[in-house]
């Protein structure tokens, strides 16, 4: 029989499981945070399979469409892109805080801890990481400029200079509406075109065609982000495109984003561009299903018990029907140009 003082506290949980968690939600387990987990929160980690997806459909998309890739060049551009997106996430958390954004009253600081708020790192440690990953990067862009040319160059500074605008004084791009289009840009032609570039050193316009029905799903994400944040955003004056929208509509056009994707990578295939089998993403309208209904209503009042990331909603079912349609894009082009169907 055990007695009060032979029990024991719970073990803590091991490294996988906080990097894990740290991984699926953007938050990390409590306790002492590792170096590994601190930095898969500060970097929103959990959102980078985003760009991930984005340099695999690029890749898949050179191998499917010319026999001359370069596999290394392309693996270094798909790094570069990742790189870039991380660096893009510590500079967002930095100027939001810079000019009053984000608090601790904000959705960023309650969904998951605020690198400057929640006291895990400083300001000045905020701005040192984005500079040596912007340095980093650098160092690629420079190797790629080098292998493939100038207009290379087009392609990241475009990338840098809409992310840093995004946030950043004077344009402030997420607070006159012009957000999504920008991620919309980022994550189609930008992202999977550039590294399409890198691999193959041209870019036709119909892999730029292809490139925009993953970068509808990413802007869904988005969408859906900025739908949670209206009643924070609207009195504050940021005028995204959910609050110009209003939520009701802001909702629907998220669901014709999600839903588009389908269609679209129907056309990009009957053009030849995509490999007939890439219509295996079909099968994520099952989860498109999932997520179609509670689309259609108000959030509701309180999070589902467990429920991880409140008070973001839109986002997480935006962003759990983008994880399973990208994926299952990706594997059906994989599958597709290794058989040449």
């Amino acid at each position: 029989m055990t007695t009060v003082r032979d029990a024991k506290p719970p073990r803590e949980r091991g490294l996988a499981h906080r990097w894990q968690v740290a991984l699926a939600t953007g938050n990390a387990p409590p306790g002492r945070l590792d170096v590994i987990t601190r930095w898969l929160v500060l970097s929103r980690a959990s959102v980078l399979p985003m760009t991930i997806t984005a340099g695999l459909v690029a890749g898949l998309l050179a191998w499917w469409n010319t026999d001359e890739v370069d596999v290394g060049l392309w693996a270094v551009a798909a790094v570069g892109i990742v790189l870039a997106h991380v660096a893009n996430n510590l500079m967002n958390d930095l100027w939001d805080l810079e000019v009053g954004t984000d608090s601790n009253e904000y959705p960023r600081a309650l969904y998951a801890p605020h690198p400057v708020l929640s006291g895990m790192t400083t300001r000045r440690g905020l701005a040192v990481r984005a500079l040596l990953i912007n340095l980093v990067d650098l160092g690629i862009l420079i190797f790629l400029v080098i292998e493939r040319g100038w207009p290379i160059l087009a392609f990241a500074v475009g990338g840098f200079l809409l992310s840093v605008a995004y946030t950043a004084p004077p344009l402030r791009l997420k607070k006159r509406g012009l957000g999504e289009p920008t991620v919309l840009i980022v994550w189609g032609p930008l992202m999977v075109g550039g590294t399409y570039y890198a691999a193959v050193g041209n870019l036709p316009i119909e892999v730029v065609v292809a490139s925009l029905p993953y970068a509808l799903l990413c802007t869904a994400v988005l969408m859906g982000k900025h739908i949670d944040k209206i009643p924070w955003d609207e009195p504050a004056g940021t005028r995204t495109l959910p609050v110009m929208l209003g939520e009701r509509r802001a909702r629907g056009l998220t669901q014709l984003l999600m839903a588009a994707f389908y269609p679209l990578v129907g056309i990009v295939v009957a053009f030849g561009t995509m490999p007939v089998l890439s219509l295996l993403c079909i099968v994520g309208v099952s989860r498109l299903v999932q997520v179609w209904k509670p689309f259609s209503q108000p959030k509701p009042a309180e999070p589902p018990e467990g429920f991880p990331i409140w008070p973001l909603w839109f986002a997480a079912l935006a962003f759990v029907h983008t994880r399973v349609a990208g994926a299952l894009l990706v594997v059906g082009m994989l599958i597709g140009a290794a058989l040449g169907v």
